[in-house]
């Protein structure tokens, strides 16, 4: 015990960054380390989600250990980012898949789960026009930001893509070719030239299967809700 409270106290005193590339020295430690990322997650329950929290909930998960595996059914068994909706849809099947690292089908259901917020004729096209993305409500394209931002240390979210677009002086072109969808005047092809773990530049998920040109990009990136406080 003594030796897992160091490693808390140790870990606690680094900033985000350094917490993220902490954590698998904390796995390479075995049981300390574990109980280590169980008692910081656990200090951290009722505060809005980090990528931090986020990382310790993949590799709890993904390496179960009798302790860990209890911790996780007991504590988080949904994992850590609340799921807000104003109309009802059920994100967790992403988060379900982020905690996993399955990106590419988290990727393929917050394209789904888009189309279910548009509405019955964009889940029937399974496309959307940039007039349905335009009514999104705050607390979805929050959540599903948030879910992408959690589970990837930072590196992938629509906030992520329109900071880059930002700093890009809202050069399209400059951000397709930023994030890796398309190099030179050749498109990614979908999925097998995507990227699907956290090697990928930043910014490169979600796709959403490229939202179907730059109008829809543009109506989520003018999306009120990223000015808002």
């Amino acid at each position: 015990m003594e030796a897992t409270s160091d490693l808390l106290q140790e870990f606690s005193a680094l900033s985000a960054k350094k917490q993220l590339e902490q954590i698998p020295q904390l796995i390479d430690q075995g049981d300390a380390g574990f109980a280590c990322l169980r008692e910081f997650l656990m200090a951290q329950e009722g505060q809005a989600a980090t990528p931090v929290m986020g990382r310790i909930c993949q590799v709890l998960t993904q390496n179960q250990t009798a302790d860990n595996l209890l911790f996780m059914q007991q504590e988080f068994p949904e994992g850590v980012v609340e799921l807000k909706s104003a109309r009802g849809i059920d994100y967790q099947i992403i988060q379900d898949k982020l905690i996993e690292e399955e990106f590419l089908e988290a990727d393929i259901l917050t394209l789904q789960k888009m189309c279910e917020l548009a509405g019955e004729s964009a889940m029937k096209r399974k496309w959307l026009y940039f007039t349905e993305v335009e009514r999104f409500p705050d607390e979805d394209l929050l959540t599903l930001d948030q879910l992408w931002q959690v589970y990837s240390g930072g590196k992938f979210g629509f906030s992520v893509q329109r900071k880059l677009w930002n700093s890009l002086g809202k050069d399209f072109n400059a951000l397709w070719e930023k994030i890796a969808w398309r190099d030179g005047r050749t498109w990614a092809r979908y999925p097998k030239a995507f990227i699907w773990n956290l090697d990928a530049p930043r910014g490169h998920l979600p796709t959403s299967n490229q939202l179907r040109g730059a109008k829809t990009i543009l109506a989520l990136f003018q999306h009120p809700v990223w000015t808002k406080d």
